[in-house]
């Protein structure tokens, strides 16, 4: 079956993509099953969870979210409750095991990934889409060294390039199944860099997302001194 395992709703604040629309874009595309991993938030992927048996769709949903850890984002998959964000990478691993969860490397080598740390989780994300500078090749070579699963995805924020990235997996059709074949590294991951202006698209759509926090706080603080003059 294939999935793609890493994707934003509008429940993360860099993505504006409501649950219906992935839900749609998914089968379009072909896929067997998604994973929703908004940052720090279980909430889009258990509501895609409900939308998808309502919509009576043939997509196997799996419940997930990308958490920040202090030292990078960790995929947290098969569980449907918060993780609570800026735990050391080693303390997420370990709670999400607890609750039965499979812990994934999110894009190691790129901005925001856990690095070597990644050597602690259960498989480990070898293909994500917006790697365009050697960094999926990395993570490849880290995860044949130690003979780690290997996932793939599309880290989508927008609709074009949902399933560009996505892992073939060896499992039935349910979530159980699934989260063991990841485990059991019956997996392989395949896909497409997202294009060029679509990159360009994401960073200024960042940039602008960072400028608009600075100046929000920043009015705040005016008008909050201000109160005290």
């Amino acid at each position: 079956m294939r999935f793609d395992l890493h994707i934003h709703s509008e429940c993360s604040s860099d993505s504006s993509l409501t649950v219906d629309e992935i839900l749609k874009q998914a089968v379009e595309r072909g896929l067997d099953g998604i994973a929703i991993c908004d940052h720090n938030r279980v909430e889009g992927s258990l509501r895609a969870i409900e939308r998808a048996r309502e919509l009576n769709l043939a997509l196997l949903m799996i419940p997930g979210m990308e958490v920040s850890t202090s030292e990078g984002h960790v995929i947290v998959l098969g569980i449907r409750e918060n993780i609570q964000p800026e735990l050391s990478c080693m303390d997420t691993i370990r709670i999400t095991r607890q609750k039965g969860g499979v812990s994934i490397a999110a894009h190691p080598f790129k901005k925001g990934g856990i690095g070597y740390y990644a050597k602690e989780t259960d498989a480990i994300e070898t293909f994500n889409s917006r790697c365009m500078f050697g960094e999926n090749a990395i993570a490849k070579d880290l995860a044949q060294a130690l003979g780690k699963p290997e996932v793939g995805g599309s880290d989508s924020h927008i609709l074009a390039t949902i399933g560009i990235g996505y892992t073939e997996i060896d499992a039935d059709p349910n979530v159980e199944s699934v989260l063991s074949a990841i485990r059991e590294g019956k997996t392989h991951s395949y896909g497409n860099t997202a294009p060029l202006h679509v990159i360009l698209i994401l960073l200024i759509r960042g940039m602008l997302r960072r400028i608009n926090r600075t100046g929000k706080g920043l009015y705040s603080k005016i008008f909050h001194e201000s109160e005290t003059i």
